[in-house]
């Protein structure tokens, strides 16, 4: 090659080629760590909902044997407290919402 202006060309030509390849291969492992993170999150709130619907499920149960779950004993006519049942299922939903929230929020960031 002893043009300059055509050496000029293939250096420019071959610049580009190895930029775009370049560029290519950031944009792919962007990607690709998204799609990481998503699955990450999908499984830890697979996991949650998992731990939540078992927990709910051995309460139902445990009611349905007259057993407390709430750390309160059972009078001698079996009935569980009513009352202190409802404010655990309201600060488990508020819990709940809490951690919806903050899920909602870091996928949308």
């Amino acid at each position: 090659m002893s043009n300059p202006l055509v050496q000029a060309f293939f250096v420019g030509r071959a610049v580009a080629e190895v930029m775009t390849e370049r560029l290519e291969n950031a944009f792919t492992d962007a990607l690709s760590e998204v799609g990481k993170l998503d699955a990450e999150l999908r499984e830890n709130l697979r996991q949650f909902t998992d731990e939540v619907i078992e927990r709910a499920n051995r309460a139902a149960d445990a009611a349905g044997t007259g057993e407390s779950t709430t750390g309160f004993s059972n009078t001698g006519t079996n009935s569980v407290d009513l009352q202190a049942m409802i404010d655990e299922l309201r600060a488990e939903i508020a819990f709940l919402r809490t951690e919806l929230q903050r899920y909602r929020s870091s996928r949308s960031s």
